[in-house]
């Protein structure tokens, strides 16, 4: 058996077909067509389309988020009524059915009768080896794994696996092609059943499996120290550069030394262990200075962070996982902080109402920044809207007042845009009170560069409302007493320059002025 695809150059792919439209199958589909491909589906269930629609409303909804870059116009997508309609005019063929050999086999023959002679087919199989799938194929050439991971519209790895007559270039054309879709494919060497990935999961799968049989944890516990603990440094380092790390300046030498015995002792139920010798030494430290040792470990330490730091406000975000605890965290932050002396370190110390109150202080982080480095413009605002939180948590409009069911909300704001500040650049926040009586409360924020720079300036009006109702309403006694204590103290204070400025007022003025002094001159 020979194969006639051509894979000295990639094919270019308008058109795909996906036989099956389960999990898989359909996270295939809307990953295509989010791309721009015209998608062709065969599944012979008659609900295939209504069970596929709910997984490409999660993809649409997932895009819109994902980024901020336009999006493809979305390709066509056609339920096909036989393999051969689907197949037939398709580049890129996509066989997702359950995981049994002969039923495979039996498609990939109907698709070899319909298909085009140089059209690839690729399965999702997670575990079934190419060489077996390829084994009755007329064009076994053709044929290569690319195992995704669900979700597959989000997830961007993919194995990608060749059998035995798989033919030469296949894993390059397929590289191209996954790449074009946003994902990361990876090229497992040699074929083996299950891969890598699922072996991966099933050593972690089996060992759970235990240790909630002896009565060791509980399912609950146990998910909470993957999503709590090392899946986090997973999610961005893997395993192995996760142990380089803990092996310090030395790298991953001196963490094969300090941890390699632990190999033989009975840690696990998962005892076949390869043999610990110099041989394993060398192999894995060497391709581990070859993956990260261009970099130090002091480096790696602070990408480390900055991603654990990224992923936890994601996650924040979304109200999950870690991001649940950071959340519940920053909240006894603000709230501690309101009791905070202006400027001061120590809780016992007084704040000084009587003058501008230094509601915030931060340096800039990376992701607030522009391609200029310079902080953009979203995130003045973000910067004065948390000092307008830092203030109310002052008067006692803290986490515990808005559960009875009141609290501020903005009606109005004006900003002033005076000064750039840069990434990592300390900055600070004053605030005045210039109105605090029955519904209303009007705030006056300076943002300042750690230098003493005024940066920006922000005016809010706030209104209280009722969580409840949505209605506004007068705050409560407390609030409303410490709000007037504040504005009694400052109101000896002049009005900051800039109060009451509408977007373009200065320029109108010196226009004016300028029309007073030239009298004759056509101002049309």
């Amino acid at each position: 058996m020979s194969s006639v695809v051509e894979t000295k150059t990639p094919i270019a792919v308008n058109t795909a077909a996906c036989i099956g439209g389960g999990v898989i199958g359909a996270g295939w589909v809307a990953r295509l067509i989010e791309n721009g491909l015209s998608v062709r589906v065969y599944d012979p269930m008659p609900d295939a389309a209504a069970r596929m629609q709910p997984v490409l409303d999660n993809a649409d909804r997932a895009y819109a988020k994902l980024t901020m870059a336009q999006r493809p116009k979305k390709g066509e997508l056609v339920f096909c009524a036989s393999i051969e309609a689907a197949v037939s005019s398709a580049q890129w063929i996509i066989e997702s059915v359950p995981e049994r050999l002969a039923l495979k086999q039996s498609i990939y023959a109907e698709i070899e009768e319909h298909a085009a002679v140089d059209a690839i087919i690729v399965s999702s199989t997670s575990g079934i080896m190419p060489s077996d799938l390829q084994a009755q194929m007329q064009h076994p050439g053709r044929l290569i794994v690319a195992h995704p991971f669900n979700p597959v519209y989000l997830l961007p790895v993919v194995e990608l696996v060749a059998g035995k007559l798989t033919d030469a270039g296949i894993i390059d054309t397929a590289r191209t092609f996954y790449s074009s879709l946003g994902m990361k494919p990876i090229h497992v060497k040699r074929e083996i059943e299950a891969f890598v990935a699922d072996r991966l999961l099933e050593a972690i799968w089996r060992e759970s499996l235990w240790l909630i049989k002896d009565g060791i944890t509980t399912t609950e516990d146990l998910d909470d120290i993957v999503r709590f603990g090392f899946g986090l440094r997973y999610a961005q380092m893997g395993v192995f550069e996760t142990y380089r790390i803990a092996g310090g300046e030395a790298g991953m030498r001196h963490f094969l030394e300090q941890f390699g015995p632990c190999l033989t002792w009975p840690w696990t139920k998962l005892m076949d262990v390869p043999e610990y010798n110099e041989e394993l030494v060398e192999l894995i430290a060497g391709q581990s200075d070859q993956q990260s040792g261009h970099r130090g470990i002091r480096e790696l330490e602070r990408i480390r962070d900055d991603n654990l730091v990224a992923i936890q406000q994601a996650l924040k975000a979304n109200n999950w996982g870690a991001g649940v605890i950071l959340a519940d965290y920053e909240k006894k932050l603000f709230d501690a902080g309101a009791a905070v002396a202006n400027g001061g370190t120590g809780a016992e110390s007084e704040i000084d109402y009587s003058q501008p109150i230094r509601t915030t202080e931060r340096r800039i982080p990376p992701d607030w920044t522009d391609y200029n480095n310079h902080m953009n413009e979203a995130r003045y605002l973000q910067c004065f809207g948390d000092a307008t939180d830092a203030f109310m948590r002052m008067i006692g409009c803290d986490a515990e007042y808005m559960a009875s069911g009141g609290s501020f909300f903005t009606a109005e704001t004006h900003i002033r845009h005076l000064d750039e500040v840069r990434v990592n650049e300390p900055v600070y926040t004053l605030t005045q009170v210039l109105m605090g009586e029955g519904k209303k409360m009007q705030l006056f924020h300076g943002l300042h560069h750690g230098d003493g720079r005024l940066l920006a300036t922000g005016e809010h009006m706030l209104i209280h409302v009722s969580l409840e109702t949505r209605a506004a309403c007068v705050p409560g006694a407390a609030v409303a007493q410490e709000l007037a204590r504040i504005v009694a103290l400052q109101a000896s204070l002049p009005l900051p320059e800039g109060v009451g400025r509408a977007v373009g007022q200065v320029r109108v003025q010196a226009r004016v002025v300028e029309q007073t002094q030239n009298p004759t001159e056509d101002n049309s």
